[in-house]
């Protein structure tokens, strides 16, 4: 295959540099936007190609020595070869430019990104593979395991978990290493992000409401947080053991329902909440948190059925979460996007974004 000297124009969501060749583009990894790099054109499709690194040629400020020896084998981390400063601004970026690119959003209402308050030493648990003695991670585009004896990404106590299990050869299979016990169910991997999530959509909600749906809810992360400022809150989640787990500490005006989001929340604006009756006249506010894949086409019928007065969007996925919100165009409107980075050295992001209900004076965003 070719080799090619390119240079690196961006970085996508992902963690791969973007680069030119002939107009078409070119992913490569461990690249930082602003370096020339010669690159071996490993894969060539219709409209882009793959590449891997062979050499950089003209080093950006922002490269600096990863901490862990296993990156660029490993497949979790994408992104410790850049400076934690940088690592933010391209998170940034890439949300704007999702909901620019795909939502077709224009000046949209950005606040600054929330930084973790640790880079390193943050991951409260893993899941680690098991296979013919190695005790791992999965490496890079591939299904082989490579063996670590320590994450610097997770925490202490983390990896004295691995430690300990890496002493008692475990049988073939995967096992989940934990700094918190409690039920096997959703939680967010990095305590000091997540309670600055959970304070962030507290200031969204303002005090005396009337309903809060949290749909996806898990084992009442926010809801349970939320609870003193309404007089009602339901819960919604597939996952019964998450329910079992938001249930065993319900007060008396929570409600939570273990069964398909879409069809609860179609079923709640039709026959209206436990205990308030008709919802037309409350006009909700409804928390979303979905997985990676976004919101089904039922459920976003359903959210604009729902019609709640606010609404909050909580999102791991910038691509997902900006085709769900030009689905809402003409029902909501956009007040803020905030950015949370979750996962340092890692390309995933957090994302919050806060919509209000359009009213008919209001033009479409």
């Amino acid at each position: 295959m070719p080799v090619a000297n390119l240079k690196i124009e961006d970085v996508a969501f992902g963690g791969k540099g973007v680069a030119r060749d002939n107009g078409k583009a070119i992913f490569v990894p461990y690249t930082i936007d602003g370096e020339t790099v010669q690159a071996d054109i490993v894969r060539e499709k219709k409209k882009f190609g793959e590449a891997e690194l062979i050499e950089v040629l003209t080093r950006s400020p922002e490269r600096v020595t990863p901490e862990c020896s296993y990156f660029e084998k490993c497949g979790g981390c994408a992104y410790q070869h850049i400076s934690y400063s940088h690592q933010l601004a391209l998170k940034f970026r890439q949300v704007r430019d999702a909901l620019e690119r795909i939502g077709k959003f224009t000046d949209v209402p950005m606040r600054p990104i929330i930084p973790s308050p640790v880079p390193y030493g943050y991951r409260n648990r893993v899941t680690v593979h098991i296979q013919d003695g190695d005790i791992g991670f999965f490496r890079r585009d591939s299904h082989r395991l490579i063996d670590v004896e320590q994450c610097p990404i997770s925490t202490d106590a983390v990896n004295a978990a691995l430690r300990q299990l890496r002493t008692t050869s475990p049988r073939d299979g995967h096992c989940t290493l934990r700094e918190h016990p409690g039920a096997r169910i959703f939680s967010q991997t990095n305590d000091l992000v997540a309670d600055a999530l959970q304070k962030l959509v507290q200031s969204l909600v303002p005090q005396g409401q009337q309903l809060l749906i949290d749909a996806y809810c898990g084992g009442g992360f926010f809801a349970k947080a939320l609870m003193d400022r309404f007089e009602e809150v339901i819960g919604i989640d597939w996952d019964r053991f998450a329910i079992e787990e938001a249930n065993r500490t319900a007060t008396a005006k929570e409600t939570y329902i273990a069964g398909d989001v879409a069809g609860e929340l179609t079923q709640l604006a039709a026959d209206g909440s436990p205990a308030s009756g008709q919802l037309g006249l409350i006009r909700p506010t409804l928390i979303v948190d979905p997985p990676a894949i976004g919101l089904p086409e039922p459920v976003r019928d359903s959210i604009i059925n729902l019609a709640p007065r606010t609404f909050i969007y909580i999102s791991c996925n910038p691509a997902t979460l900006a085709r769900d919100l030009a689905a809402f165009r003409a029902a909501f409107e956009l007040q803020s996007v905030t950015p949370l980075d979750m996962f340092p050295q890692t390309a995933e992001i957090e994302v919050v974004v806060h919509l209000q209900a359009r009213s008919a004076s209001v033009h479409q965003i």
